[in-house]
């Protein structure tokens, strides 16, 4: 209440001052000597002083309904203010800009980039109109100012501050006679709730984009679980079985053949829902299977495998190399009468090893041709895993068969997943 006292006293005092003074210098000046301060001119000045009055309670209580309290630093005409923003410079920059254009009444804005400054013009409003005793206040006697916004970017290590300075436009002085509806009060705490706005948007954007993210990531695991356990061997089933009856037949023979199986399974364990596995654990594993499929195969089919040791530790997802290998004898070297021989290959060329899986059975004729399950699964895991960085080319092994090629970046894992302890 007494801040609210002293501001109306203040801003009547110096219309009151102001006015005596011009009364009494054109009472002396010779031009306006019949100029006579009689009870018409006090009562004139009286109602000018109530119309001040009026204008300043006015104006407390429009600052009252915008920041819902009053005191100097609130119905001032001239506002400042820091507000801190979590962007580099030119982010903040750029959000400050469009906060500052989006005030209904701007009419002029000039941003200076490099120095990190705006500056806006905006018509200043009236909040009640023009009253029907207008031309009695002497506080529109001036004309109607505009407001003006002046605001600079601070550049800090993580983010950055900004300060505004909502004013109008006019001197210093001009306060001492007029108010401003509270109207660069509502333009400073507009352009801060602007900022905060945007800057929340900004935060529940990257939330979203967040959650996007972790859930297009459990969703590639699932998929990627899902490709894996479609080209999960069959031929498990068929190995115990075969075991079983060599048991009673031959039990050296079964005797092999669990060794191998036991081999297999030893490099089949143990892998998280997405880890890597490697080059010669993959290889292990696929030798293993290949043992199994000599012993049910005999002399139709046959081996040759060309790795060097330096590529053993390169990462490469579970299970491709065996897929390859496993489409190569069911469509090419099992329905040949005579069998053939399967080759595994790899090699390095830069940041890339490509490892290919050749044999010389019944070729595109009788195959897929590239379009099968397991072939599929193959392109659509390393799409999943490498994006364009990885890719499976099928083509004719020249006189017969089908070369398979995997190429995947060339990556070393510290503590390579997979592999099994001797």
């Amino acid at each position: 209440m007494i801040t609210n006292l002293l501001f109306v006293f203040r801003l009547v005092l110096a219309w009151f001052l102001a006015l005596l003074f011009a009364s009494l210098v054109l009472s002396n000046v010779p031009p306006f000597r019949f100029f006579d301060i009689g009870p018409s001119f006090v009562l004139l000045i009286a109602v000018a002083l109530m119309m001040v009055a009026t204008s300043a309670i006015s104006h407390l209580r429009r600052v009252r309904l915008i920041v819902g309290h009053v005191d100097d630093e609130a119905a001032s005409n001239r506002q400042r203010r820091r507000v801190e923003i979590p962007l580099s410079a030119d982010e903040a920059f750029d959000l400050l800009d469009a906060a500052i254009r989006e005030l209904p009444a701007t009419k002029e804005v000039q941003s200076a980039r490099d120095s990190l400054q705006i500056r806006a013009k905006l018509q200043r409003e009236l909040p009640y109109g023009q009253g029907a005793f207008g031309r009695l206040n002497p506080t529109t006697w001036f004309g109607h100012l505009r407001n003006q916004v002046f605001a600079i970017v601070t550049p800090g290590e993580e983010s950055s501050s900004v300060t505004l300075i909502c004013e109008p436009e006019a001197a210093a002085w001009s306060d001492l006679f007029r108010v401003d509806d509270g109207t660069n009060l509502e333009n400073a705490e507009a352009i801060t709730r602007a900022i905060s706005r945007r800057i929340a948007e900004r935060r529940r954007h990257e939330k979203m984009q967040a959650q996007q993210t972790e859930s297009e990531k459990e969703r590639t695991v699932a998929r990627l679980n899902l490709l894996h356990a479609q080209v999960e061997p069959h031929f498990l089933y068929n190995t115990l079985a075969s075991a079983q009856y060599l048991a009673r037949t031959d039990p050296p023979q079964a005797d092999r053949m669990l060794g191998h199986l036991i081999h297999y399974l030893r490099h089949s364990l143990p892998l998280t829902d997405d880890a890597l596995s490697t080059v010669g654990n993959e290889l292990e594993r696929t030798r293993a299977y290949l043992e199994i499929m000599k012993l049910r195969m005999g002399p139709r089919l046959a081996l040759q495998i060309d790795v060097p040791d330096e590529l053993r530790p390169i990462t490469l997802p579970p299970m491709m190399l065996q897929t390859l290998v496993e489409n190569a004898i069911k469509h090419g070297l099992e329905p040949k009468p005579g069998g053939g021989t399967v080759w595994i290959l790899a090699r390095r060329a830069e940041n890339t090893v490509t490892i290919t899986v050749a044999d010389d059975g019944r070729g595109f004729g009788a195959a897929t041709g590239g379009t099968g399950i397991g072939l599929k699964n193959v392109r659509e895991r390393l799409r999943l895993i490498y994006g364009a960085d990885a890719s499976l080319a099928v083509v004719a092994n020249v006189p017969e068969g089908v070369a398979s090629t995997i190429t995947v970046p060339a990556r070393i894992n510290a503590a390579p997943s997979g592999e099994a302890s001797p």
